[in-house]
């Protein structure tokens, strides 16, 4: 009888464990969202280019680009590789280099404008919420099915 009874206990929670489930996941969006900006600066005169026009023309694409490296490092951080080489107890050679790397979609350009007749700047903005709406746009729904 106790055999039965403890047979019948294990076959009702094997089959308590195979029913089918599922599970759906909703995302909550933030209540606040981050923004983030950068600006970039780029040298006139030291662009490539025959013309002083050319010349600005190349500096507000430099400007531009140092603005999304700017940002990059905000978001994704620097990477640093440090070496240094010592010798009888006295350092012969030190070296350190800083690298970044990252995607950046949804930047905005804000402002691009000479800062003097020398230097052109390029302010950036990227707002996350802009980020999440992108992302929710083009993102399946996830679900969870078990059969």
């Amino acid at each position: 009888m106790i055999k039965l009874v403890i047979i019948l206990v294990i076959s009702v929670l094997l089959l308590a464990c195979t029913m089918p489930s599922q599970v759906n996941y909703y995302q909550q969006p933030p209540t606040q969202f981050a923004k983030f900006s950068a600006t970039g600066y780029a040298p006139i005169q030291s662009q490539m280019g025959k013309t002083k026009t050319e010349k600005v023309l190349q500096a507000i694409r430099a400007s531009k680009l140092d603005a999304y490296r700017e940002l990059t490092a905000q978001i994704h951080g620097h990477q640093i590789n440090s070496q240094t080489t010592v010798n009888e107890l006295m350092v012969t050679n030190a070296s350190l280099s800083t690298s970044v790397e990252g995607l950046i979609r949804g930047a905005k350009v804000v402002r691009s404008y000479p800062l003097s007749d020398e230097i052109y700047a390029t302010e950036l903005e990227l707002d996350y919420q802009n980020i999440y709406l992108l992302y929710n746009s083009t993102a399946m729904k996830r679900r969870i099915i078990n059969e």
